[in-house]
C-alpha cells in the first residue's frame, strides 16, 4: 500500500496498516504523557506517569478486589444497556411507522434527551431509593432517549419502495414492519446499539458515586477523597479498556454479520 494513499480524502486503506496506525497512536499517547509527567509540566501528584497507574491497577486487582467492581458494573452497565435497547428499537420503530406514535412522543422524547442525567440522580433516588434500580435508571436515562431516536431516523430513511412492494405483495403492517423495515435498517441497528453502549458507559461513574458501595465508580470516589491519583487514572483507564474492547468486538460481528455492505 503506497503510504500517500493515507491521506487522501476520503481514501482507502488496508488492515494492517490501520492496525500498525492504531499502535504507533496508542505509542506516541503513551509517550507524551511521559514527557509531560516526567517533566512536570503538571505535577505527578495530578498526573502520574503511566508505570505508576498500571502498578496502581494491579495492586487494586490483586489485592482490593476490583476485579469484582469491574464485574458489578459490567453487569449494571449491560443490564440498562439491554432494557434500553429492548424498549428503544420497537418505540423507534413505531415513531417513524405511524405519525400519530411520533406526534405524541418524538416532543416527549425530545424535552427529556436534553435533560442533564447528572441533575436528575437526587429525584431517581428518591423514586428508586438507593439500591440498584437507581443505578440502571441512571444508565437507562442517559442511552434509552438517544437511542430511540437514532432508531427513528433509520426506521425513515428504509426507502419508500421497498415498503409499497409490501404492501403490493399482500403483506400486513407487522410483516412489513419486521421483513422488510427491521431487516433492511438491521445494520444501522447494530451501529447504533455500538455508539449507545458507549454512552452507557460514560454514565457508569455518575450513576456509582451516590449511594453505592461497589463497582468501578465507586473505587474511583473512594481513591479520590484520599488523592489516589494513580488509582482514580486505573479506574479510569479499566473503563477506557473494557470499552475499547467491546467496541472492537461488535465492529468485528458488524463486519461478519454484513458483508454484503
Amino acid at each position: 500500500m503506497n503510504i500517500r494513499d493515507l491521506f487522501v480524502y476520503r481514501g482507502t486503506s488496508t488492515s494492517r496498516a490501520d492496525v500498525v496506525l492504531a499502535v504507533c497512536a496508542f505509542i506516541g499517547f503513551i509517550g507524551f504523557w511521559y514527557a509531560v509527567a516526567e517533566f512536570e509540566i503538571v505535577s505527578q501528584r495530578y498526573l502520574p506517569l503511566p508505570h505508576r497507574v498500571v502498578t496502581a491497577l494491579h495492586t487494586m486487582l490483586t489485592e482490593q478486589n476490583f476485579i469484582e467492581d469491574i464485574w458489578i458494573s459490567v453487569a449494571r452497565v449491560w443490564g440498562a444497556f439491554l432494557l434500553s435497547a429492548v424498549m428503544a428499537i420497537p418505540v423507534g420503530i413505531w415513531m417513524s411507522s405511524y405519525r400519530i406514535v411520533g406526534t405524541l412522543t418524538e416532543p416527549i422524547v425530545d424535552f427529556i434527551r436534553y435533560l442533564p442525567v447528572p441533575a436528575l440522580v437526587p429525584l431517581l433516588i428518591i423514586w428508586f431509593g438507593i439500591g440498584e434500580s437507581s443505578k440502571i435508571a441512571v444508565l437507562w436515562m442517559g442511552t434509552f432517549f438517544q437511542l430511540v431516536l437514532l432508531i427513528a431516523d433509520d426506521a425513515k430513511r428504509v426507502p419508500r419502495e421497498f415498503i409499497e412492494i409490501g404492501f403490493t405483495l399482500g403483506a400486513k403492517p407487522r410483516q412489513i414492519t419486521w421483513d422488510i423495515v427491521h431487516r433492511s435498517m438491521l445494520p444501522k441497528i447494530v451501529d447504533n446499539l455500538r455508539i449507545t453502549l458507549g454512552w452507557c458507559w460514560t454514565y457508569i461513574i455518575i450513576a456509582e458515586i451516590v449511594a453505592a458501595n461497589a463497582g468501578i465508580g465507586h473505587a474511583i470516589w473512594s481513591a479520590r477523597r484520599f488523592v489516589k491519583t494513580p488509582e482514580v487514572m486505573a479506574g479510569i483507564l479499566t473503563v477506557g479498556i473494557i470499552g475499547l474492547l467491546t467496541d472492537q468486538v461488535i465492529r468485528l460481528a458488524h463486519r461478519r454479520m454484513f458483508r454484503y455492505l
